[in-house]
């Protein structure tokens, strides 16, 4: 039965490839990658020439059969630009069609910005909290925030270096003096580690580059937390603009499942979340 290989990719040097990822990329008969360009990088780094495709949010839909039609052939590898696909990438489409047809699927883990990043961190890692990338909107992001706001875990965040500085002033308004850590070009030739404040963090990057990671430490267990009344009010204004981007997106004809992908991806909520008060609206319009 072929394979569908979800193959970690290094987060920046080209050393983290393991030895496993590096044969499977060599013996696979085709490689599904997110950018082919970068994918190629890393293939020429290893020096073969395995046939790809390109795999990607925007057109995984009408590439999905055509892979599947692909493993029907022979094993195929599915890796991202770099990290685990499916992981703030692309990707799970694919894994979940592929179990549905019954063909085998096995990971080969490889390097982790999570992890990289809380280790660098320096704070406790006995559990902690991945939210991605946040919310584009303003008000969006910083309602993701404040839903976070007392988990005693860290927090880890991954940020495009463009966006950097609205989130940091995000951050200082939620979390106020949180110690935080922003890890940058995570194993690569200049990779940096800023650790303080929210608003020191505003201090130190004027223009920065790369891919970035901030980690911030979770709330002192001995720390207040804030009042159940404030979380209930945060909850409310979250549901009432879920239900506001929900009903215009109804009104307007969009489908159940392009409305929820959509919402779900602009707010940071989970998609059985968005979806429940989808279904909510449609009994109240009934």
């Amino acid at each position: 039965m072929p394979t569908l290989y979800i193959v970690g990719t290094p987060i920046g040097n080209l050393e983290d490839l393991t030895p496993r990822a590096a044969r499977i990329l060599s013996e696979v008969a085709l490689v599904a990658a997110e950018d082919t360009r970068v994918t190629r990088r890393l293939l020429n780094h290893l020096g073969i020439k395995p046939r790809t495709t390109s795999f990607h949010q925007h057109n995984w839909r009408e590439k999905l059969d055509g892979v599947l039609g692909e493993l029907v052939e022979g094993d195929v590898a599915l890796v991202t630009d770099a990290g685990m696909p499916g992981i703030s990438d692309p990707g799970s489409e694919l894994v979940l069609a592929a179990s549905r047809a019954g063909f085998k699927v096995e990971v080969v883990p490889g390097a982790s910005a999570v992890t990289a990043a809380l280790a660098l961190s320096g704070f406790a890692g006995d559990a902690f909290s991945f939210l991605g990338f946040l919310p584009r909107r303003k008000k969006d992001r910083q309602l993701s925030l404040r839903a976070s706001l007392d988990s005693i875990a860290p927090l880890v965040i991954f940020e495009a270096p463009h966006r950097l500085r609205a989130t940091l002033t995000d951050l200082d308004v939620v979390f106020e003096d949180r110690p935080l850590a922003v890890c940058r070009e995570l194993t690569k030739l200049h990779e940096e580690v800023f650790r303080g404040t929210a608003a020191e963090g505003l201090e130190h990057f004027n223009s920065p580059r790369g891919e970035v990671v901030i980690v911030i430490q979770g709330r002192p267990i001995d720390a207040t937390p804030k009042s159940e009344v404030d979380l209930a009010d945060a909850q409310a204004h979250v549901e009432d603009d879920l239900r506001e981007k929900l009903s215009q997106l109804k009104q307007d004809g969009v489908r159940a499942k392009d409305a929820v992908a959509l919402v779900a991806e602009a707010t940071g909520l989970a998609k059985n979340l968005v979806y429940q008060v989808w279904v909510e609206l449609g009994r109240e319009s009934g």
